[in-house]
């Protein structure tokens, strides 16, 4: 069964900094292209930060840019959104995302981020 945990979200102040993390299983992980994505409070789901397997590649998207790192542990199975200056703006329900390439996509549950004035 595959399966995508978030962990990591909660409130926390303007200027602050949140570590999320996303374990998955049930696929071949290190084989995976490996993504976080955010939605907004009536915003359409946006790409934050996407790593590929292999070559590392990184995109960030202008949810991402500037302020956020995408990193992933292969041995835990497992990636890091790390989070800083974090403004009321980047209030969301961030997703982990994975893509093997081929035709399976996967999204975990998603876990909330608030940023308080």
């Amino acid at each position: 069964q595959v399966r995508l945990e978030e962990s990591g979200g909660g409130v926390v102040h303007a200027g602050g900094s949140l570590r999320l993390s996303c374990t998955a299983s049930g696929f071949v992980f290190s084989g995976s292209a490996l993504s976080w994505y955010r939605q907004r409070p009536g915003q359409k789901r946006e790409l934050v930060a996407g790593l590929r397997r292999a070559d590392g590649d990184i995109e960030y998207g202008d949810a991402g840019k500037g302020r956020f790192t995408i990193d992933r542990d292969d041995a835990q199975n497992t990636v890091y959104l790390e989070m800083k200056a974090l403004k009321p703006d980047d209030t969301a329900v961030y997703y982990c995302h994975a893509w093997n390439y081929g035709p399976l996509i996967y999204w975990g549950q998603g876990t909330q981020v608030t940023v308080s004035e």
